[in-house]
């Protein structure tokens, strides 16, 4: 795993089916619900007529870490929740978490390091256990 300035993320050789349902049982057991799932795949399909590989965004939370961060500074609500991403490769699923710190960093306030670094260690050990 190889963080970006966005993200971090691991290729897996299971196939997609397989793959998703443990990237949620991994957010699940790290505190994390997931509030939003997008199918990219079938709005690519609907609203444009295109096809795309399968590719799903999973807005998970952590609910006493969104609201530690939330008091800190309200308006983080507009980089909230944490997206992990799930799809087709070429040769593989690849599974990507944002990254916490770049996420949180942009906004300038010390008070969600420290914040910004939990939520990072639980999305590496979900990368790490699927």
């Amino acid at each position: 795993m190889k963080p970006s300035d966005y993200g971090v993320g691991r290729n897996l050789p299971e196939q997609f089916d397989a793959v998703l349902p443990r990237v949620r049982e991994a957010l699940k057991a790290e505190g994390f619900g997931v509030l939003a799932e997008i199918d990219v795949q079938a709005a690519m399909k609907e609203k444009l007529g295109v096809e795309h590989g399968k590719y799903v965004i999973l807005g998970a939370c952590n609910p006493p870490l969104a609201h530690r961060a939330l008091s800190a500074e309200p308006d983080l609500g507009v980089l909230l929740p944490c997206n992990v991403v799930v799809y087709e490769s070429e040769a593989a699923t690849r599974v990507v978490a944002v990254n916490a710190g770049a996420m949180l960093g942009v906004v300038g306030n010390p008070a969600l390091d420290e914040i910004a670094g939990e939520v990072q260690a639980r999305l590496t050990r979900v990368l790490e256990s699927v």
